[in-house]
């Protein structure tokens, strides 16, 4: 018996299917550790709860906060960024212009991709010390 060929538009399906699946993108790799892991390095707790603090109108608490975060060492150059910026807040807000210019410096420095959101850049207070540490 002799075997039957495949139709030339399987055969080309079947080639493009696989051809597809060969190059489709892999998947990103699973994180290090989870978010019990994160909240177990000193640093990172500290971030998260001088982020709480901020949210919460604490400003003095989340300034202590933050500044133990930084001194920590936050391992992530957008978690310092973000340290900064809210430092920056916190000091532009509590009429101390050159330590608010010297956090958004800092927060550039951490991450080259820091900038503000349009609204934040816009904010009365911060938002002209920011322009001013603009390149």
């Amino acid at each position: 018996m002799k075997p039957t060929p495949f139709p030339p538009l399987a055969v080309a399906a079947l080639t493009l299917a696989l051809l597809v699946g060969c190059a489709a993108t892999p998947p990103p790799p699973a994180p290090a550790g989870g978010l019990a892991e994160l909240m177990e390095r000193p640093a990172e707790r500290l971030l998260v709860e001088g982020i709480r603090a901020y949210d919460d109108g604490q400003y003095a608490q989340a300034e202590a906060a933050l500044r133990q975060a930084l001194q920590a060492g936050l391992r992530s150059g957008r978690d310092q960024a973000s340290a900064h910026k809210l430092l920056a807040f916190i000091t532009c807000t509590s009429a101390r212009p050159a330590e608010c210019e010297a956090a958004f410096r800092a927060a550039r420095a951490a991450d080259a991709a820091f900038a503000l959101s349009r609204s934040e850049a816009g904010h009365p207070l911060w938002g002209p010390v920011y322009r001013k540490t603009l390149p």
